[in-house]
């Protein structure tokens, strides 16, 4: 998906609630055509948490006859992107000649490397009634020596996903390893990724072997330390401090994630990410120029390099 450039950084906060939290953040907010897209990261406050460089929330909402999500074709460099549904479907393709609907549960990890090219829309199927959309996309920078990778994607169905479940916990490791599980999602760096609910009431470890965390809060409220928290939160944890997290009485559903921090700084513009300016400013050039490759069956739009 694009950065949508128009999407506001949120207003400092006020000190963490507890001692266990760094930062918490209240993502921004836009309506960009029929659903809301809440961005967590990145903001002027909070660059990443481990590789993860950019955090929406799309959703949830319903998209009414005559509606549909379109995102023309554009272009990644730098980055992987990971695109993870809790309802609809989205049709992928992109410049490697890839198609591939994504359903809810599934995951669609595309390397972007020195270049790629895609383009996200409604099924065409499905359009013409109500539909659904309600998901995550997040950005993973790629360590420097991975930078300039061959492009490359994987689609892996929620069948193939380790899943805990334990006396009101369930846990989907989306990426990496948690709770002794490996998820199947190839990383390129330290990863963590998982999809959490807890039944009411009902109390789960948050510890501290990642060099850095974060959780955001989907539905219901959590109580860590005493304080609690609710939907839409983006709370991102001191390293070293164990954590109990405990939900409400009405449950609660979060993603976790993190991992190992990327040491040198991270530029972002639009879809370009890099460690380099120079590399971004070409990349817009040979967008400008149109020296990216097309994506096949979607080759007839696109969307215009930004003026600024």
């Amino acid at each position: 998906m694009s950065y949508f450039g128009g999407l506001d950084d949120p207003n400092p906060g006020d000190a963490p609630a507890c001692d266990a939290i760094e930062q918490m953040i209240i993502p921004s907010s836009r309506d960009i055509g029929g659903f809301s897209v809440k961005r967590a990261l990145p903001t002027a406050r909070r660059r990443m948490v481990g590789p993860f460089i950019f955090f929406d929330r799309m959703g949830p909402a319903i998209l009414k006859g005559g509606e549909a999500m379109d995102v023309r074709p554009h272009p990644h460099i730098g980055l992987s992107t990971v695109t993870y549904l809790f309802d609809g479907a989205i049709r992928h393709r992109d410049s490697l000649g890839t198609e591939m609907v994504i359903k809810p549960g599934d995951v669609n990890l595309m390397t972007a490397g020195r270049g790629i090219v895609h383009s996200e829309r409604s099924p065409e199927e499905m359009r013409g009634g109500e539909m659904p959309m309600s998901g995550l996309q997040t950005w993973l920078a790629l360590p420097d020596h991975l930078e300039e990778i061959d492009p490359a994607f994987s689609h892996i169905a929620t069948s193939e996903l380790p899943e805990i479940r334990d006396a009101g916990i369930r846990a989907r490791v989306v990426m990496g390893g948690f709770g002794g599980l490996t998820s199947p999602v190839p990383q390129h760096t330290g990863t963590l990724y998982v999809d959490l609910a807890l039944s009411p009431s009902t109390s789960a470890p948050f510890d501290a072997e990642w060099e850095e965390r974060a959780l955001y809060l989907l539905e219901g409220e959590i109580e860590i330390a005493g304080d609690r928290f609710g939907p839409n939160q983006l709370l991102v944890f001191r390293p070293g401090d164990a954590i109990t997290l405990t939900a409400g009485a009405a449950g609660a559903r979060m993603m976790l994630f993190g991992g190992d921090s990327i040491p040198t700084k991270r530029h972002i513009w639009w879809n370009f990410v890099s460690s380099s300016k120079e590399r971004i400013e070409q990349a817009k050039a040979e967008w400008r120029s149109g020296r990216f490759d097309i994506v096949p069956g979607d080759a007839e739009e696109f969307i215009p390099l930004p003026e600024q």
